[in-house]
């Protein structure tokens, strides 16, 4: 979850205050069905084809993690917010899926592994997003994927992570990597960005 839109830095933003509000955002709530259909078609893109089970990390209210349940995934939801985590519980209430408040970098899951870990606009937030990837592969089983939503906002005090800097990090810890650009479809945030905004499908070997 980000404030990106004013700059403000995520260590200010008190997201429990945030969270009734979260959704009006296009992209946060997904309530335009015209917005909802086009990250329903980016996921059935970057997801795997089969159920599996899917660990989305800084999930907020939990709408990319309704949409993976509606294909049949098994979703893990983490977020730092109890209030972000109430919300997303009742979102997918009757859905196979379980929601956890924790910190995305040492999400409280255990032993458990996982096909695919998910995260939307939180690896820019961290101090070591180098550390937070490894541990985030470590949490895939053998062939899993990582599926990072990022981008860098604003033109005068630019925040956020470069797709090739996120790349770079990626280089040592997947096999495979692919950069999907973003910001040419409005259709993903209800409205025209010129910002970098992108999605990073890695696979790690099986």
């Amino acid at each position: 979850m980000t404030n990106h839109r004013d700059g403000t830095t995520p260590e200010r933003v008190d997201w429990d205050a945030q969270a009734t509000a979260f959704d009006e955002e296009p992209d946060h709530g997904l309530r335009d069905p015209d917005v909802r259909a086009a990250w329903a078609d980016r996921l059935r893109d970057w997801l795997p084809d089969r159920a599996c089970d899917l660990l989305d990390l800084g999930c907020g209210t939990g709408s990319l993690s309704l949409l993976a349940a509606e294909r049949g995934h098994r979703v893990t939801g983490v977020d730092l917010s109890p209030a972000m985590i109430d919300r997303a519980r009742t979102k997918l209430a009757g859905r196979d899926a379980v929601f956890l408040v924790g910190d995305a970098t040492a999400p409280p899951v255990g032993e458990e592994r996982f096909d695919t870990v998910l995260v939307r606009h939180v690896l820019w937030t961290l101090p070591d997003p180098g550390r937070a990837l490894r541990h985030w592969r470590d949490l895939l089983r053998p062939g899993g994927r990582l599926v990072l939503v990022e981008g860098v906002w604003g033109t005068v005090s630019p925040v956020g992570i470069p797709a090739d800097r996120l790349t770079a990090l990626l280089t040592p810890l997947a096999g495979h990597t692919r950069v999907e650009r973003l910001s040419d479809d409005p259709r993903l945030w209800g409205r025209a960005v010129e910002d970098e905004r992108y999605a990073v499908v890695a696979t790690v070997p099986a």
